[in-house]
């Protein structure tokens, strides 16, 4: 099998001319990247001309970035290729006939985790988008996170089905998963380690030709398609347990009435040979499109690419399942901290105001993908609580206003709650907050520990924080 793949793309030759089908966080500085590179001398962008993305098209052939948020250096790299003529963007999926290699970097959420079936649809479509033009040599790579398997399974059979075509006979296909974060995306691509999984030799060596000329500091790291597929769920999964770990311990510190970042600092202060102790940072939640989501993939492959059965404790709940649940819990116990401050005041959240502060899930971004502030903000709106949004990164969300205007979102707010640390929300003044509040004792609740609730306790606020169990009963200052 390998030997008739083998001298296909020894016949076609070097990667030349490179497709990106979905043009969001990862797509474009991919994209931008292989661009940039003089390895490949074009690189085209494929984007479907729908109402709600359609306008990314003109926008990226103008040389102008559609992502908002910072994101040093991409918008400069995408102007100078855009001008050089080597990326262009097109909806004309046909074009993908002229690629010698295809990525696909398209979302993959679950629609009710609790059922473990992935929405495949957006996928699966540009799979068949790819399928239906691509020709003998044509490498494939799904770089968006998947259920394991699913790159031998479904992936293949469609590629297979559309093209008449054999996968890793006639063409090559692969798995190499984006490990980027929003605020550093070009950054993330150039210098962290590549994990390449194809489904044969043949096809792991064409996909290391495609990424290793946009590398910099990173290295490749090759594997199959199944343990590439893995790696990735289950690095999201660890970080995502990590997070729970911190969030637990916070609680367990607020309930006894002591400093969580005392606590943390000590644990992290044990150091040595063979010895590892960090911890990560509790907070209001946990966002974003791939931690909410990626222990869902991982258990759901289990049972997709298990060989045999699984040998686990017998009616034990899976320790990555109770992570997650620990951290879709945060906002809820921001909802307990805010009601436990008002309270102390002789409020309910019935009928009081919160000016909610903070929208995305990642400080200093946009990116309000499954942010952890809207089940915060439907338990308010349940509670029948009046709530007033401030972010100055987001600017609209589907059934949210937004404000750009902290001052306007916080007149006369009975409660103040950060949700997202943004550098905005560094160096609030309690005094200029009070006044505008025009309470006497204003609740402040803080998800992210970033302000000094001395201060603010000063100045007749009450404080409630994360893992603050050494605060959160503090005296009420005239």
């Amino acid at each position: 099998m390998n030997e008739k793949i083998s001298l296909i793309l020894k016949n076609k030759g070097p990667i030349r001319t490179v497709g990106v089908i979905g043009m969001g966080y990862v797509g474009i500085p991919a994209a931008v990247l292989f661009a940039h590179s003089d390895k490949f001398s074009k690189v085209i962008g494929f984007q479907r001309n729908s109402s709600s993305s359609g306008y990314k098209i003109e926008m990226l052939n103008r040389g102008e970035l559609p992502l908002k948020g910072e994101e040093p250096g991409l918008e400069e790299m995408l102007s100078d290729v855009v001008r050089r003529g080597k990326l262009s963007c097109s909806s004309d999926f046909s074009r993908i006939a002229e690629c010698d290699a295809v990525t696909l970097a398209i979302q993959t959420p679950f629609l009710d985790p609790k059922d473990l079936i992935p929405d495949f649809s957006a996928l699966e479509e540009g799979i068949r988008q790819a399928g239906r033009y691509i020709s003998p040599g044509t490498l494939v790579v799904l770089e968006s996170t998947i259920t394991p398997g699913t790159t031998e399974g479904f992936a293949k059979t469609i590629l297979e089905k559309e093209s008449g075509l054999i996968a890793g006979e006639d063409f090559a296909l692969a798995h190499a998963p984006e490990r980027v974060m929003v605020g550093r995306l070009l950054r993330n691509i150039q210098e962290h380690d590549r994990i390449v999984g194809g489904i044969n030799k043949s096809s792991t060596r064409r996909a290391v030709e495609l990424y290793s000329p946009i590398l910099t500091l990173g290295s490749i790291i090759p594997m199959t398609a199944t343990a590439a597929e893995v790696t990735k769920t289950a690095e999201n999964t660890i970080r995502d347990l990590q997070i729970s770990a911190a969030n637990q311990l916070a609680l367990y510190c607020e309930a006894m009435g002591i400093n969580f970042y005392d606590v943390r600092t000590g644990i992290d202060s044990l150091k040595g040979e063979g010895i590892t102790r960090a911890m990560l940072w509790p907070g209001a939640g946990v966002g974003g499109h791939c931690l909410t989501k990626d222990t869902y993939h991982l258990e759901r492959g289990v049972h997709i690419a298990g060989v045999e059965p699984l040998d686990f404790p017998e009616g034990k709940e899976s320790l990555f399942v109770l992570a997650r649940q620990i951290n879709d819990f945060m906002p809820a116990h921001m909802f307990t901290l805010l009601s436990k401050g008002l309270s102390r005041v002789g409020k309910e959240v019935k009928g009081a105001k919160i000016a909610l502060l903070g929208w995305s899930f990642l400080a200093n971004t946009d990116d309000a993908r499954n942010t952890p502030a809207e089940p915060f903000l439907e338990q308010c709106r349940i509670a029948g609580s009046i709530v007033r949004v401030h972010d100055p990164w987001v600017k609209e969300y589907p059934g949210v206003e937004i404000s750009s205007s902290l001052p306007d979102v916080l007149l006369d707010a009975d409660a103040v709650v950060i949700f997202t640390g943004h550098r905005d929300y560094l160096h609030l003044n309690p005094e200029e907050i009070r006044k505008l509040t025009g309470k006497t004792h204003p609740v402040i609740i803080d998800g992210r520990n970033i302000i000094d609730p001395v201060p603010f306790i000063e100045a007749g606020f009450v404080y409630k924080g994360i893992g603050r169990g050494d605060m959160n009963n503090h005296p009420l200052q005239p």
